[in-house]
Formats: C-alpha cells, structure tokens, sequence
C-alpha cells in the first residue's frame, strides 16, 4: 500500500516511526536551531513538506517515541499510543536538514541533570514548554477511541496475548478490547454503563469536559464516551477505576502521580512545578531550574502536558481533515486557535480547569499507577502497593495539583523578562501579610497584550524605579499584564516600595495600564479579584482575612484610577472603612520611607 493511499491517521503515525529510526542515528549537540517553540513549528513544517499526504490532516508526533529507545524504556506509553503495529515506512534521512535532525534530538526526551532541564523550549507567550507530554497528547489525541479498560484481575500478568512492539518481540496486553463497562456510543450521542459521574460531567463528554455555563468547547461537539468517573462522597468507599482515558494519562496523570509517590507533600514543599531561567531570550540554548531539589514535574512538563492535553482533545474532537499541526501549534501559541483568542497558550491553566475537577483527576492518577503497576511489577516505587494506598495517593496529587497548580496564577519570574539586579539587601516581609494593595502603573498607559510587550514594560518600569527614584529595584510586589500572565517584582518574601508607611503590611500588585476611565481585562480582574489572592492564602502567604485597598486610600494620589477604583469598591474584600483623609495621615507619619508617589500626568502614578 502506498503511503499516499493510506488513512490519514495511519500515515500521521507511520510518520512518527519514520522519525524515530532518524532520531537513533543522531549525535548530541548537532542542532543549530535555537531552543524556541518556533522551531518546532518549523521542524513539524518541514517535515510536512517531506510527507505532503499528512498534509490534509496532521503530523504525528515526530519525536515521541525516541526516549522509548534511547535508554528509558515507557511501556505504559507504548500499550496507550502505539498498540497497533505500524510498518515502517521509508524515508531517507538525508531528505531532512541538518537542523531539523538536531533539534530533534535535542528535545526528543525531557529529563533533568542537576540543575540542567532537557527537551524544553521557550514558547512566544514565554513559557517553557516540556516538548514530550506535548506531542505525547497530540499523538492520543489523534486516537479514536481513547477509553482504556484496564485489567480486572490483579494478579494476572501483564504480558498477555495482544499488540506487539514494533521491531521487537516483546508482547503487550491489548488494553484496547470492547468491555462491557464501556461501549461505543450509540447515534443518539449517549454512553450507558460508563459509571457514577459527578453532576456537572456529561456522560456523552471526555470524563474531563464540564458543562459549567460559560465554559465554551474547545473544539467541535464530537461525543466522546466517558472512562469511569465516581464522585467521592464522605464515608463512601472508592471503587477501582476500571478505564482510564490514554490522553490523560501519557500527558500528565502517570507523571503526577508518580511524583507524590515519591514525595507525598504538599505542593508547595514537593520541589513540584519549579521555575527556571534561560541563559538567553532571542536564541535561548540552556535552561536552568531555580530549585536544586526540583521533581521531574517541573513547571516546564507541567505546561507540555496541559498543552499536549488541550490540543489532543481539541484533535480528538475534530473531524477530519484536521489541521497540519505546524498550523495547529502556530495558532495555539499565537493568536489562538481556528481564531479562537481563548484556546491558546496564554490561558492553559484556565482551559484545564474548565476541562478537569478533582475527583476526575483522581481516578485517572489511581487508573494510571493502577496500568503502570500491572505492566510493571516491579517497579520500585509501586511494588507491594495495595489500592487503598494507591487511591490516597491520587486523591492528595489531584487535589494539589488543582487548588496549588491550576488554582493559581501563571508567574513569570524575574528572569523571564530581564529584570536587573536588585541594588542593595531586600528586606524581609513577615509572612502571612494582610493586605492587598491595587494599583495601576499610569505610565505605560495601554495596556500590555503579549509577553514582548509586558516584559519591555517591566524593564521600563524597573528602570525608572531605580535609576529616576533611587529605589533598589521595581517596586510592585506584582505585575498583571492583559496577556494572561502575571510578573514577579520584588516577589512573596520581599518588602516592596509601591504604597508609603503601608509597603511591610500588604503586597503591591499593579495592572499595566491607565484606568481612569476604562477597566483591565476580564481575565486579568480575575486574576487579582479571585486568582492571586486565594493562591496566596492557600499557601500562607496572605492572611484568610486579608483586606484589599486601592492605593488612593492610603496614599494622596489617583491611583489606581477612577474607573478601576469605582470597581474595587464593589468587591468583597474591599476596606470600604478606610478612607484617604485617614490614609494621609498615616502617610505623613512616615519618615524612612521614599517620597510619596505624587508624579505629573506624564509619570509613574
């Protein structure tokens, strides 16, 4: 059969094998393309252009399966994603550019060294991306059916009779049988028999797929049927998932759970979700993590996943032909896909919160430890682990990683946007603080829409700070752009300069703009109505009975702008009790602090 007559889907999947035996013939550090989502889009362009059958639908995943065969065995991958067996199709790898090859080694496998983070790269909206979870969800997402059944009986082996691994004779189970839990779904777009559901899940959706108003689809309305869902209840004694959904699972539940297996912490103290800095923005090569105790979940896989799960879905429930995924990727991290200013990188952590609750997750982290103790016995982490411990597991990794990880803000740090040395010694907050501080920045006026212009902002603002006002450094504890994202300024711990003979009792969080007369964005007034602060408190930072203020009321200035401030005035937790005439005196009662911010129409307000 030719390659050109074959179904899309096949050909996208044979592409990924055609991939795989290029990547094995690489040598390390061959690449010249930087380390930027960018040239990923370009990679995937390329090879589009080699393969042009994938072109009415998609290309596979070109690098998944490379870490599989390059020292690191992933089984559990291997039975989810490629059960089938593909024949190899040809391709030579001379037909691919040199940079092409390079960069597909480079991020074919996400993995940590020291401090050193592998297979990432730096996206447009500037996140880190992990490249592997990303197009590990891509490849589920082009799957069918992706309700997995596993194993009912727990001490049969996992190597029974079913699909085999290409090239090899190992045999894997086929995990993939009809079972009569979970049946295909019949015209009328219903599923019977998919189990207990929490009341806001469809059973015709991916067991992920709220129907909470306001809450759009991210893709065409095509049903999915739903694995096993239960609703925990006080008292009530969890049953054993008997499905689990492969598109969560290779993204994010397998790796999430195995991470609270091996420290079953809170978020906060796990070492989970840890920032880095590249040692450059415009061609960035290496990435370094912050934290020398950082788990493999690290903010970078963490973004790879959510992505990877957002946009398999989105594949899952397109019809064919669905788009080449060098389009796809362009406008998921550009302006948003098929036109959509939501569904895009900026707002992953929104998007999975819409699609996923906690007692979802939980089934499907206790689903995945569940498969991967099967197929793997004696694997040393979950070798002699009953159920119960396994359902405890997963019930603390899905609801940390929903309140601590989605229940949060996306922070970029300070080394995202370039900020210059702090000048002196910080000063330390005495944490948790009771106060929320609102302001505005005046100047720069409009708004700032993408990272470019958020981070040209922050540098801009630092600058004036330091070198116009004499301060050690910025001095918002915070910074809320309209791009989705929120900048760290002098931080959680620090005491900041942006509300005087008040800077040790609150933080100072400002929005990028002027707001006399017009109001932030939706998402980002969220972010500091609701977001930041419930993040803040959860993680002992802000007192429960935190009070937030507009900067006017306890500085003489117009900060944080009339419309804004009419606004803040309507929200739970403003101190309507504190009024400016009493804020000026404590004012003036300062004396070590920097001089107010009274400034010109032309200045910092």
């Amino acid at each position: 059969m030719s390659l050109r007559s074959r179904n899309p889907t096949v050909v996208a999947q044979a592409v990924l094998w055609i991939l795989l035996r290029l990547v094995l013939r690489l040598e390390p550090g061959t690449a010249t393309l930087p380390l930027l989502m960018d040239s990923v889009i370009q990679a995937l362009e390329e090879l589009e252009q080699k393969v042009p059958a994938t072109k009415a639908s998609h290309t596979a995943s070109v690098w998944l399966l490379f870490a599989q065969d390059s020292g690191r065995h992933d089984l559990l991958r291997h039975v989810l994603l490629e059960g089938q067996n593909l024949k190899a199709t040809k391709l030579d790898p001379q037909q691919l550019s040199p940079e092409l090859q390079g960069l597909t080694l480079d991020v074919a496998q996400h993995g940590i060294r020291g401090r050193q983070e592998y297979g990432v790269v730096l996206a447009p909206d500037g996140s880190t991306v992990a490249v592997e979870p990303l197009l590990a969800g891509l490849e589920a997402g082009l799957q069918g059916n992706r309700v997995v059944n596993l194993p009912l009986d727990s001490t049969a082996t996992p190597l029974d009779a079913g699909a085999t691994f290409p090239d090899t004779g190992a045999v894997v189970p086929d995990v993939r049988a009809t079972s009569p839990r979970v049946r295909d779904v019949p015209p009328d777009g219903t599923s019977a028999d998919v189990g207990a559901m929490p009341p806001n899940i469809r059973a015709t959706n991916l067991d992920v797929k709220p129907t909470s108003p306001g809450v759009r689809p991210v893709s065409p309305d095509v049903p999915v049927p739903s694995p096993d869902v239960q609703a925990s209840s006080p008292g009530a004694k969890a049953r054993s998932p008997t499905t689990v959904d492969s598109l969560l699972v290779v993204t994010l539940a397998r790796d999430l759970g195995l991470a609270f297996l091996q420290s079953p912490q809170t978020w906060s103290h796990s070492g989970l979700g840890t920032e880095g800095c590249w040692d450059q923005l415009s061609a960035p090569r290496t990435f370094t993590l912050l934290d020398s105790t950082a788990s493999p979940v690290t903010m970078a896989f963490l973004n790879g996943a959510l992505d990877g799960a957002l946009l398999g879905d989105y594949l899952n429930r397109t019809p064919e032909p669905r788009p080449p995924l060098s389009r796809l990727l362009s406008q998921y991290y550009g302006a948003g896909v098929a036109g959509d200013s939501g569904l895009r990188s900026n707002f992953r952590r929104q998007n999975t919160a819409a699609l996923t609750s906690a007692p979802t997750l939980t089934q499907q982290v206790w689903g995945a430890l569940i498969l991967l103790q099967r197929l793997e016995p004696t694997h040393p982490q979950l070798r002699g682990m009953s159920q119960e411990q396994l359902f405890e597991v997963a019930t603390n990794a899905a609801k940390e990683f929903t309140e601590a990880f989605l229940g949060c803000p996306a922070i970029h740090p300070r080394c995202r946007w370039g900020a210059a040395p702090y000048r002196g010694s910080p000063s330390p907050l005495q944490l948790p603080l009771g106060f929320l501080y609102v302001h505005h920045t005046y100047v720069p006026a409009p708004p700032c829409t993408d990272f470019a212009s958020c981070a040209a902002d922050m540098r801009s603002m630092q600058r004036f700070h330091q070198d116009t006002r004499g301060w050690d450094d910025i001095g918002y504890s915070f910074v809320i752009g309209s791009d989705g994202y929120v900048y760290e300024g002098r931080g959680w711990h620090w005491v900041g300069a942006h509300t005087l003979g008040h800077n040790s009792r609150g933080f100072g969080v400002a929005f990028v703009g002027n707001y006399t007369a017009e109001l932030p964005a939706k998402a980002a007034l969220q972010t500091m109505q609701d977001v930041l602060p419930g993040c803040a408190v959860r993680a002992g930072l802000l007192r429960p009975d935190y009070a937030l203020l507009g900067h006017r009321q306890l500085v003489r200035t117009d900060c944080p702008g009339d419309a804004l401030f009419n606004l803040l005035s309507t929200w739970p937790r403003f101190a309507a009790n504190v009024k400016p005439r009493t804020a000026r005196r404590a004012s003036r009662r300062s004396k070590r602090e920097p001089p107010p911010i009274i400034v010109p129409a032309t200045g910092l307000q």
